[in-house]
């Protein structure tokens, strides 16, 4: 679930104190490289965005949307301008930025899209053209959530959304040719999912706390990245990284020990420690033969602030993904003063 922790305007600038560089505050982070730049887009009012160089050091960029999705309020009537869990994907020369609004607690949800031929606010070709809902979630009718969409393309260059938060879990289905709507005639596949009580009320997002997936392709393998836990609860925050496989992009994602994620599956990725807590919705790039986990984590020496974290991925003998828990502490992003 999206927590109320969600209304992170004011403290998005704020971060280590004393003589340490102020860190990014984000939640639910995506990255993509347009040009020598990367840019890092977030949860936030009007989905706030960073560019940087290094992905080290970041300079505020503002918002992508300076009003709110005009279907924004029907799909969800307690939207408050916080627009949820963004995902950024390159296409035939233009980004896509696929994106979640939703009501506290409930599936009255959708998720949308909006195309640039450019990231970079400065172009003269900067221009984001929203292009509406992509699909919702409704109360009573259906019993998953749409928010947190992922989106990749396969080996044929099929777009696929990945979405999901808790309910019956993480699902996926085809883009249509836009990659603006499902593919007809549409086919859903449940990629992953944790027990949820039998008689619990579908009202309820019960306690099968999983979300945020994201799909990553490599060595012969999609790879599907989902957090368990909660998020957004400070020092009460259980959020951590789970990862199957699979041979095709329908599934079955399959753990190390070979349990399906559609039945409770999920091989460890990364989990908080004594410095970090509450760590998760990553995203998994390769940027010139370097792989990456990008992920939030919360600080407990900082209030528990949420911070933006890059964490190289490596692989082990088996094509499993590792990253090294150490690198929480020694990556530390710096925000740059907004400006041009």
């Amino acid at each position: 679930m999206k927590f109320q922790s969600y209304l992170v305007a004011a403290s998005l600038f704020m971060g280590a104190a004393g003589a340490q560089a102020t860190q990014v505050g984000v939640h639910d982070p995506v990255m993509a490289k347009d040009g020598n730049t990367y840019y890092v887009f977030s949860t936030g009012p009007g989905i706030t965005f960073y560019s940087s160089k290094d992905m080290k050091n970041w300079r505020p960029e503002g918002r992508v949307f300076d009003k709110d999705p005009v279907w924004a309020k029907k799909a969800a009537p307690s939207f408050d301008g916080h627009i949820w869990a963004p995902d950024i994907v390159q296409r035939d020369g233009k980004f896509y930025l696929y994106y979640s609004v939703s009501g506290f607690g409930k599936n009255t949800s959708g998720m949308g899209v909006t195309v640039n031929k450019t990231l970079d606010p400065r172009s003269p070709d900067y221009k984001w053209e929203d292009q509406g809902m992509v699909i919702q979630s409704v109360p009573g009718r259906d019993l998953w959530n749409a928010i947190d969409p992922a989106v990749i393309a396969d080996e044929q260059g099929n777009g696929w959304m990945s979405f999901g938060s808790f309910w019956t879990g993480l699902k996926l289905f085809k883009l249509n040719a836009d990659w603006t709507k499902p593919a007809e005639p549409q086919e859903w596949y449940t990629i992953a999912r944790r027990e949820r009580p039998a008689f619990e009320p579908d009202e309820s997002a019960a306690p099968a706390e999983i979300e945020a997936p994201f799909i990553f392709r490599k060595n012969g393998y999609y790879y599907l990245f989902a957090s368990w836990g909660l998020c957004c609860k400070k020092e009460q925050s259980t959020y951590h990284v789970v990862v199957g496989r699979s041979k095709a992009i329908t599934g079955p994602y399959l753990d190390k020990d070979g349990k399906d994620m559609a039945k409770g599956g999920g091989s460890l990725v990364i989990k908080g420690n004594r410095d970090w807590v509450g760590l998760g919705h990553n995203s998994a790039y390769t940027f010139d033969g370097r792989d990456v986990l990008v992920l939030h984590a919360y600080e407990t020496g900082d209030d528990y602030r949420q911070k933006l974290k890059v964490l190289d991925m490596k692989w082990d003998g088996a094509g499993w993904p590792v990253v090294d828990a150490a690198q929480l502490n020694s990556y530390q992003s710096v925000l740059l003063p907004a400006g041009k």
